[in-house]
């Protein structure tokens, strides 16, 4: 795999991104892309550059990059705002028009955990993509804080989130907290999570409570329908305990035809290896469906 770094912006932030390349690509050529896009508290040089590594094998063009106020991107630090991150993807498509490897009629998207339902609702909004991934995410923001909550702490989380309203109205500011207050992780998750992310320094720093307020006025199954041009691929790990399977099975459900949905024979990310056979299993799904909407075949040649 060969690549190329890159910075675009995104509503005035430079953000930062990889272009990935297969080893095979020769100049002139353009190709289908996939942008891969993180979950929570992610980073393109980790999911995003793991599913360019495998999918260039397939001759796609890769592309990952870091959301705004991640890693080394503008933005302001430990704000998470889904709508914000959904704009990211939008503008990540238009900076690869401008890209000479790829053929902007064959983009695809995939979004791992929260950016599972990032994915499904730029695909919603910008008809430019023309397959999408949604893996291991949630779909309803509300529904699913509410599912991983007592409803005891669901209440009081509702009365944190509406007095940082107050507050952010009043000082200009959403006040900070652990990343992990209202997004608890499962054992297995945090096991993971402890192993391979916490040792990196761009993961688990404090974030706004505001991100709470944006998971609860998510909702990308209410506008699942609204895809009229790209296929839909769900995939989800059986025993994950972090994102309730009925968050996937609930989108599939709403989703319009063409869907395709793939159990996954994991938990939420204990099988995020580049040599688990699990996960070779899920690239061998991908690959294929995203051959099936904007195969390599089809890649051009420029042209003098």
């Amino acid at each position: 795999m060969k690549e190329r770094q890159i910075s675009f912006y995104s509503e005035g932030f430079k953000l930062d991104g990889t272009v990935y390349l297969p080893d095979d690509y020769q100049a002139g050529e353009k190709r289908p892309a996939i942008i891969s896009n993180s979950g929570y508290q992610g980073f393109n040089n980790f999911y995003p550059r793991l599913f360019a590594q495998n999918l260039t094998k397939a001759g796609y063009v890769c592309f990952g990059f870091d959301y705004r106020g991640f890693a080394n991107s503008e933005g302001e630090k430990g704000r998470v705002i889904l709508d914000e991150q959904v704009e990211d993807i939008i503008n990540a498509i238009s900076f690869l028009q401008a890209q000479p490897e790829v053929d902007i009629d064959q983009v695809g998207l995939i979004g791992w955990g929260m950016g599972g339902s990032n994915v499904v609702r730029v695909a919603a909004k910008d008809k430019r993509v023309k397959a999408v991934a949604a893996l291991n995410g949630f779909f309803d923001g509300e529904r699913w804080l509410k599912s991983i909550h007592s409803y005891v702490e669901w209440m009081e989380l509702v009365k944190t989130v509406e007095q940082d309203r107050v507050h952010r109205v009043v000082t200009g500011q959403s006040l900070y907290a652990d990343p992990f207050i209202h997004y608890p992780l499962d054992p297995a998750t945090n096991d993971y999570v402890q192993k391979e992310l916490v040792p990196l320094s761009p993961f688990g720093k404090q974030t706004q409570l505001q991100f709470t307020d944006s998971i609860m006025n998510m909702n990308a199954e209410k506008v699942v329908t609204d895809i009229s041009t790209a296929p839909l691929f769900i995939g989800h790990g059986k025993d994950n305990l972090l994102h309730p399977l009925e968050e996937s099975t609930a989108l599939y459900a709403a989703a319009s035809e063409p869907k395709q949905f793939y159990l996954i024979d994991g938990k939420h990310n204990d099988f995020m290896y580049h040599e688990d056979p699990v996960f070779q299993e899920l690239i061998t799904e991908l690959t294929s469906f995203f051959n099936s909407h904007m195969s390599v075949d089809k890649k051009t040649e420029v042209t003098a």
